[in-house]
């Protein structure tokens, strides 16, 4: 039987962007009016993502803005998209969604993924004295669930110490990705896997593939559940659709060419800004990026869902007006409705 995108579970990603001549305060607020729309529309959850040393996203201390998002809702889940484990000490991060759990019983998430999240330099500045750079991510991983159910991680519990709050709290844990290592591991595991098409598509069917064959049952999940990334931009028209979604190209194009700094209000003529080399790199990069009105993006996601098989999508909208931005949701649950 077809899967049809009216049955995928639909959520958002919010990088907190931070627009030219704007202040992270302003990108909180935006962040929490998105998300209270978000929770009015329907969607399933809300995430946020950890990157450091980028001017342009605010969302560097995501449990903190985790709790401000959380706070300011009532229903929608809200979690990590994701937290960067190995930048972290596997107690502290229980001890903080445990909190989260805590304030805020069976609506938090928390989702992990062992890349940096940042450049070289900020990384060394995270990272020292806090382990491998990602190698020993499965290890820090049954640190951290064998702070949350020591009953069922015995193996990984270091001696004496326990995390409060956190023990024994029902506290989802996903794996994200970009690559084949994490979705064998959430498999053998038996672990939900969200893999990140929405900026690095090349490995998705074969990481999704690698995960559904190898899924091991688990006391979290019963059978496979897999999360796509998907950039999407929507308006009224095409047009104005693909002209909103010059920021989000703007943006990308600075970072194949190194650069960091505030998102772009677009242009009208990308081609006046690269090179034919680098429009093909973005677009290689943005393979998983829809930017349209209804019958655009009706057509592309569900030819994504009958590609993928995802059982949900969780979609970034990333828009220099943020007005712009919340009613590209708004289009995206009423195309996706019928």
């Amino acid at each position: 039987m077809r899967k049809t995108i009216e049955n995928v579970t639909l959520s958002i990603l919010d990088l907190a962007p931070v627009t030219a001549g704007s202040t992270p305060s302003v990108s909180f607020r935006n962040s929490l009016d998105l998300a209270r729309n978000a929770e009015r529309l329907g969607y399933h959850r809300y995430w946020l993502a950890e990157h450091h040393n980028m001017p342009g996203i605010a969302s560097s201390a995501t449990s903190v803005a985790i709790g401000y998002i959380a706070a300011g809702t009532t229903k929608i889940r809200v979690g990590s998209g994701g937290i960067m484990l190995p930048n972290h000490a596997p107690l502290m991060i229980a001890e903080q969604f445990g909190t989260l759990e805590s304030m805020y019983p069976g609506r938090i998430d928390l989702g992990l993924g062992r890349a940096p999240g940042s450049d070289q330099p900020a990384a060394r500045a995270i990272r020292r004295g806090l382990g491998s750079g990602g190698h020993d991510f499965p290890e820090l991983l049954g640190e951290l669930r064998a702070y949350l159910d020591p009953n069922a991680h015995q193996d990984y519990r270091p001696a004496g110490v326990r995390a409060f709050p956190g023990e024994g709290l029902d506290i989802p844990i996903w794996l994200l990705g970009s690559s084949d290592f994490s979705a064998r591991l959430a498999a053998e595991l038996g672990l939900p896997f969200a893999f990140a098409s929405h900026f690095a598509p090349d490995y998705l069917l074969p990481a999704l593939e690698l995960y559904r064959s190898g899924f091991k049952p688990s006391s979290q999940l019963e059978k496979p559940y897999a999360m796509v990334g998907v950039n999407i931009v929507m308006a009224e028209t095409d047009e104005e659709a693909r002209y909103l979604a010059t920021s989000h190209e703007q943006q990308f194009l600075n970072i194949i060419r190194g650069r960091t700094g505030m998102l772009q209000p677009p242009v009208a003529d990308m081609d006046a800004l690269w090179t034919p080399q680098e429009k093909a790199i973005v677009r290689r990069q943005l393979n998983y990026t829809i930017a349209g009105g209804r019958d655009t993006v009706r057509a592309r996601l569900q030819e994504i869902v009958d590609e993928t098989q995802a059982d949900e999508l969780i979609v970034a909208s990333t828009v220099y007006d943020h007005a712009a931005r919340v009613r590209s949701y708004e289009l995206l649950k009423e195309a996706v409705s019928g």
